[in-house]
């Protein structure tokens, strides 16, 4: 279908992530397989580096790593694990960072029987380990990222205030220009190296942007109108070639250029990859 990648999340309910990827790598020959996002308060570093280093290994080096902090209360409290403030999962997650790093240049010497693995490429943490992911949408995680990460992925939905936790709105086109905004003001000198990536949340094909987009408000939310329904980067509408020319946009306006599609659109998007390469 054109896709140059392929991602596991990390929920509950879902196939654990790391053995999928290994399927997937052994069933493709060119397709990188990352996951999008690791809940990170779920994972010991020490384990979380040998997973990560054995799937590097398993995957001849296709490996991308993403990481978040959590934000489906939920599944911790379904898996016994403490739901803590935001701030400290955050914190969590930047200590994950520095302790895979670490894990990944350590002397063999120091380790338990000197075999850990280490992972095949050197591309991420510091040249360590293999590219890493960070996304959200707050303060706190872009800070993260744009100090941290080789690709940091826009998340686009805000917590809505007063809602349970995972109950999100989708951000505007304005609001993705500002959380861009953000996040390169704060990755200072690393800003040209990072790579800009965007999880499209819904991709719907037809000759009638502003009806669909009429549709569309029910799930995205009453408060986003249908001018900004159809503006949003999250939201992809429209002809292949009207959708073509809005990732050619948002490439340009906020430098997306690592797209994302939710598994029941990836049909639909195949054809928009194809009209962007020829």
């Amino acid at each position: 279908s054109g896709y140059d990648s392929i991602f596991a999340p990390d929920h509950l309910g879902a196939p654990a992530p790391f053995p999928a990827l290994v399927a997937a790598a052994d069933a493709t020959e060119r397709l990188r397989v990352g996951t999008l996002v690791l809940n990170v308060p779920f994972w010991n570093p020490a384990l979380l580096a040998r997973e990560v280093a054995t799937t590097d290994i398993l995957t001849d080096g296709r490996r991308t790593l993403g990481s978040g902090a959590g934000h489906m209360k939920s599944e911790f409290d379904h898996a016994g694990i403490d739901w803590e403030p935001f701030g400290t999962r955050a914190g969590r997650l930047t200590e994950m960072i520095r302790a895979l790093e670490h894990f990944f240049t350590v002397d063999q010497q120091e380790l338990p029987g000197g075999q850990s693995p280490q992972p095949v490429q050197k591309r991420g943490f510091n040249g360590s380990g293999p590219p890493l992911i960070v996304g959200g949408t707050g303060d706190q995680i872009l800070k993260i990222a744009a100090e941290h990460a080789d690709i940091v992925a826009i998340a686009g939905a805000f917590q809505v205030k007063g809602q349970p936790p995972g109950t999100f709105r989708l951000a505007t086109a304005v609001e993705a220009d500002e959380r861009v905004r953000f996040a390169r003001d704060h990755a200072g000198d690393r800003v040209d190296e990072i790579e800009w990536h965007v999880l499209v949340q819904m991709v719907v094909e037809t000759d009638d942007r502003r009806a669909a987009a009429e549709q569309l408000r029910a799930e995205l939310g009453p408060d986003m109108t249908v001018d900004e329904t159809l503006e949003t980067p999250f939201v992809l509408i429209g002809t292949i070639d009207e959708m073509a020319e809005q990732v050619a946009r948002n490439r340009e306006r906020y430098g997306f250029s690592y797209i994302t599609v939710h598994d029941p659109y990836m049909e639909a998007f195949a054809p928009v990859i194809q009209r962007l390469r020829s």
